[in-house]
């Protein structure tokens, strides 16, 4: 398998001016000016193999924008070395960029006043596309987004939900091949969000189209991405399968019951009732200390079980332990 991105020791440093207090800091601050150095990248190595799907999370602040600016040429690193599909995107931004697309967040690359439908026109002229070509993948992804009734509607006038798909859409007229998404579901509602995650999911598996995701939103990343790179200050602190990183992090199982028997008093040996309300019960159970086979045999010998249902921690949970881990290293 190809690799669509390779980071080597990727690093980018920003100059801040420092303010003076008092009128004399004030006046040393106009003529002979204080910087002070920020490390927004300290030294990120990666890389990511075509047809992946990668999440690239973090907290505010790590450096996850930073990185995907110096990805797509925006910005120089400082140092270090990067090839998206094979070249050096600030130095040749311009022929990388129609080999990749970008959604990020709520930052238009729609013409606000014009209907998407002009938009998408004028971006078949920027990627030099024949016109016949243009037309088969512009009524393709009008079908596979579901955007026909809205390719006439200036884009001020659709909804967040209507506007995003009309984005993605947008970020993919030219067939790139690595698609960079950077909150693509923020401020939609569960609805629209399912339904920009199952599209991004069909373009990954039917046209191998290599997405790079950030977001703080835990449904993005478990349902696109099975692998996650955490960074934090600017380096990479974790870098594996998602199903790794909660074994891994967080040993904790959450066990829903539900009895035959009203729960009010439910109490088992070896895990911590959360929630008990009529005949449900859920659980927390430490798999570090209590065996989940020998606890359900605890919980069907007294007491007779219509359903059970077994649950991986909340992601967030994961990633919160990774940071408390780093913390105390």
């Amino acid at each position: 398998m190809a690799t669509a991105v390779s980071v080597s020791d990727l690093r980018k440093t920003f100059r801040v001016k420092v303010k003076s207090a008092g009128m004399g800091g004030a006046a040393r601050a106009l003529f002979r000016p204080l910087y002070r150095e920020v490390k927004a990248v300290a030294g990120v190595s990666f890389q990511v193999e075509e047809g992946e799907a990668l999440a690239f999370i973090g907290p505010n602040g790590a450096g996850k924008s930073t990185t995907i600016k110096m990805l797509t040429g925006i910005l120089h690193p400082t140092s270090g070395e990067a090839s998206v599909l094979g070249r050096v995107p600030w130095r040749e931004r311009e022929n990388l960029a129609f080999d990749i697309g970008s959604v990020i967040g709520q930052k238009s690359q729609l013409w606000f006043h014009l209907p998407p439908a002009d938009s998408f026109d004028l971006l078949a002229r920027i990627y030099e596309l024949p016109m016949a070509e243009f037309a088969r993948r512009r009524d393709h992804l009008v079908e596979l987004f579901e955007i026909g009734p809205h390719l006439r509607t200036p884009v001020r006038k659709l909804s967040l939900g209507e506007r995003m798909r009309c984005e993605i859409a947008a970020a993919l007229i030219h067939r790139p091949r690595l698609i960079f998404l950077d909150e693509p579901t923020i401020g939609l509602d569960i609805v629209a969000r399912q339904t920009i995650r199952d599209l991004i999911r069909r373009l990954n598996r039917e046209e191998g189209v290599t997405v790079f995701l950030t977001s703080h939103d835990v449904g993005d990343v478990e349902r696109l991405c099975r692998r996650v790179i955490v960074i934090n200050h600017g380096l990479v602190i974790y870098d594996d399968s998602l199903t790794a990183l909660k074994r891994q992090y967080h040993r904790t199982k959450y066990l829903d019951l539900l009895l035959d028997a009203p729960a009010e008093g439910f109490t088992c040996a070896g895990a911590r009732v959360v929630k008990s309300k009529g005949y449900g019960v859920k659980l927390e159970v430490d798999t570090e200390t209590t065996r989940l086979d020998e606890m359900l045999g605890r919980i069907l010998a007294g007491h007779r079980v219509l359903d059970i249902n077994i649950e991986d921690p909340p992601l967030e949970e994961v990633i919160a332990a990774i940071y408390a881990r780093e913390a105390d290293q």
